[in-house]
């Protein structure tokens, strides 16, 4: 009786080792930057100019590539356009993994599909990507198609869930 207990507590121990890990950004802010400043995230450049969020997260499952992000209120802090997306019609989401190239690994960057930002900046996605095998120090960005990122995952955690 006492292997057979054993052997059971081992099996239900071994399935929740096998859970996926999934990172979360429970916020997103808009990039902090003065008009023709660049405040680069390791090789993607920022935007022209300050934006700003309501609310936001992001979180992508590792092992799968399963992820989703949403944004409120992404709109330009300044300028004539201040309070709207705009030019800026579409976003699309960035995972960047080993970002600044820690020793031994190179820097990825994997983009979402773009989607739809609205006249007052919101937008959402459900998405599958393929993550590197090594993924260090996951950052999320949002980016205008071009390639700037205007936006980023704040509050950063992880936990032993599926998604």
């Amino acid at each position: 009786m006492k292997k057979v207990c054993l052997l059971a507590l081992t099996l239900c121990a071994g399935a929740f080792a096998q859970s996926d890990t999934v990172v979360r950004w429970r916020g997103i802010e808009g990039v902090v930057t003065a008009p023709g400043v660049d405040n680069p995230v390791g090789q993607i450049h920022s935007g022209a100019g300050p934006w700003t969020t309501r609310s936001g997260s992001a979180r992508i499952n590792l092992a799968t590539g399963n992820g989703s992000f949403d944004v409120e209120g992404l709109v330009l802090n300044g300028g004539n356009a201040s309070g709207t997306p705009g030019a800026v019609a579409n976003v699309i989401g960035t995972l960047v993994c080993n970002p600044g190239s820690p020793a031994g690994t190179a820097e990825a960057a994997i983009d979402t599909p773009a989607t739809a930002l609205s006249s007052v900046g919101d937008a959402e996605l459900t998405f599958k990507i393929t993550v590197p095998a090594v993924c260090n120090n996951p950052l999320f960005l949002i980016r205008v198609p071009s390639g700037k990122w205007i936006a980023t995952g704040t509050t950063p955690g992880s936990s032993p869930f599926s998604y």
